[in-house]
């Protein structure tokens, strides 16, 4: 069954985007038609991200009516499709944000899982992002900001009836100063689907304009994401190895 799957955060620099590009690029790793697209309309980044900073066709054009779904599908080298979102300002007051719930279910169509990378914090585009999804996925660093614009979010989807599937705590040190696992999951009070690791590989994998999972397989997060994504597909026949600082760090 097709899945609308919204990653989202309580506030921006936690590693939403990150998170939504890499878990489709696993996903997609696994044999999944997956679409990521930019419900961030604000501040769009997928395209950066991915080497499509301007396209001839956005999502933006979708939501003003001006083009159809399929023209604004985009597929990167590596095989994973895209809706990127214009960096146009001008255009972001032509934006009917309620559309976005009816271009997911034209995407169901087309593949197996969509993923919609929303904005950060609780504004139009948020609860639109939340309202065209079939499930929510949180991202949050482990620092107590952080978790307690997690919690608006959580509370928020709550509001307007979502499921929240769980929770991604990502680039998590292992230092005594972070919010331990199990004091976000109490305080949260949802599942932790996946603790993924501050990884330096990161930022290089964004200068290759590329997922992680591609630029560095075999680097910490990247099999992190890898097995989050095998979890969440159920695939429960796949194991990858822990580094020793994972095992180190749990």
């Amino acid at each position: 069954m097709t899945q609308v799957i919204t990653i989202t955060s309580g506030k921006g620099g936690v590693g939403k985007t990150t998170s939504a590009i890499n878990l489709g690029a696993a996903f997609n790793y696994f044999g999944k038609d997956v679409v990521v697209v930019d419900a961030n309309l604000t501040t769009p980044n997928i395209g950066l991200h991915l080497g499509a900073p301007i396209v001839p066709v956005s999502l933006n054009h979708v939501l003003m009516g001006k083009a159809k779904v399929s023209d604004a599908v985009y597929e990167h080298e590596s095989g994973t499709k895209i809706i990127p979102s214009s960096l146009s300002v001008r255009e972001l007051r032509q934006l009917q944000h309620d559309k976005l719930k009816e271009v997911a279910k034209k995407l169901k169509k087309m593949s197996d899982i969509i993923i919609l990378d929303s904005a950060a914090g609780l504004g139009d585009e948020t609860v639109a992002a939340f309202e065209a999804a079939d499930e929510i996925i949180i991202v949050t660093n482990p620092e107590i900001p952080a978790v307690t614009d997690a919690l608006k979010a959580s509370k928020l989807a709550e509001q307007l009836g979502k499921e929240v599937k769980g929770v991604i705590v990502t680039r998590v040190r292992g230092e005594k100063a972070e919010m331990p696992i199990a004091n976000i999951k109490d305080m949260l009070e949802l599942p932790i689907l996946g603790v993924i690791p501050e990884d330096r590989n990161v930022p290089k994998s964004v200068v290759m304009k590329d997922a992680l999972v591609h630029t560095h397989p075999k680097s910490k997060a990247a099999r992190a994401y890898k097995r989050l994504a095998a979890k969440l597909i159920g695939k429960n026949d796949y194991h990858e190895g822990y580094s020793f600082w994972e095992r180190l760090f749990g």
